[in-house]
């Protein structure tokens, strides 16, 4: 009897870790996202980064979706430099990965090389992810300094004079 009652349990038991398992993900997601003061801040970081080594540049602030939130450009940073600091941005976000890396791994990787074809990457140094702990909230691109290496380093001063706030 007592083992009847030990089986009738466990069964129960199962049946119950099965609904749970098989219940649906929340219909509504709770996200976190950069806000637009965060983002004017991580600009204007940039931006003073990059002056500070004598480079004109622009930066531009994505969400999470890769939507532009802010963008500053020097006094002297060419026309083309807008373009590329949101596409960076853009790249970034899209992949949750520093762009550099990103050109690094396409070069090396015969399969990854072909991320140069699609619409609006561009894998270019100077795209960094935002993260709130692990979890990517933004990202800004840089663009005008002589080298996507340079433009990341300036990108993430911004974020790093940034940390405490995320």
């Amino acid at each position: 009897m007592h083992s009847i009652l030990r089986l009738g349990g466990l069964a129960v038991l199962l049946a119950a870790s099965a609904a749970q398992a098989q219940s649906p993900a929340p219909a509504v997601r709770t996200e976190k996202n950069i806000s637009l003061a965060l983002a004017n801040q991580i600009a204007a970081e940039a931006v003073a980064a990059c002056a500070a080594n004598g480079y004109n540049v622009a930066a531009t602030v994505v969400d999470r979706a890769g939507t532009v939130r802010a963008v500053q450009r020097a006094d002297n940073a060419g026309p083309h430099t807008l373009a590329s600091s949101e596409r960076k941005a853009w790249t970034s976000a899209s992949a949750k990965s520093p762009t550099q890396a990103m050109m690094e791994g396409a070069q090396k990787n015969p399969g990854a090389a072909n991320l140069v074809y699609l619409p609006g990457f561009l894998l270019l140094g100077g795209g960094v992810p935002v993260k709130s702990g692990n979890e990517v909230i933004g990202a800004v691109g840089v663009g005008g300094a002589p080298g996507g290496n340079l433009d990341e380093q300036c990108a993430n001063a911004a974020i790093d004079k940034v940390k405490g706030q995320l």
